[in-house]
């Protein structure tokens, strides 16, 4: 049972580490430009500044050194992420429905996440981690 929030880590952690690595360092230019039609001022190093918060809090949180505050990381990443990247109430075109769905979807998604994210900063990484190895 010890390795259950080690898995739960990883899992969670996983759709950090791959966005901030592929979307927004490696694909910097195409998801700063998606950013900037968003309306996001200062796209390309804002987009690239997320990626590396989003890369740290999710090796923080899959490694359990200092996962809290990796964690803390990953909800400074995902708050204005969420409001203003999946803006579904914006969107109020009828024939845009299917994708005023898809970033409702994409917003509760991120508030899941960030509940996750809060629970991580609560309770911390758990038994297989490297703050408690460091504490042995």
């Amino acid at each position: 049972m010890k390795y259950i929030p080690l898995i739960g880590r990883i899992l969670f952690s996983l759709i950090f580490l791959m966005s901030g690595l592929m979307g927004h360092l490696i694909g910097l230019s195409g998801t700063a430009a998606y950013a900037a039609s968003q309306g996001l001022p200062m796209a390309t190093f804002l987009v690239a500044l997320s990626g590396i918060i989003a890369l740290a809090g999710a090796l923080s949180i899959i490694l359990g050194y200092k996962a809290k505050m990796g964690a803390w990381l990953i909800i400074i990443f995902l708050i204005p992420v969420t409001f203003k990247m999946h803006a579904f109430w914006a969107i109020t075109d009828p024939a845009q429905q299917m994708m005023k769905q898809m970033q409702m979807a994409m917003f509760m998604k991120n508030v899941a996440l960030i509940g996750a994210a809060l629970m991580i900063s609560y309770f911390g990484a758990g038994p297989v981690s490297l703050d408690v190895k460091k504490q042995a």
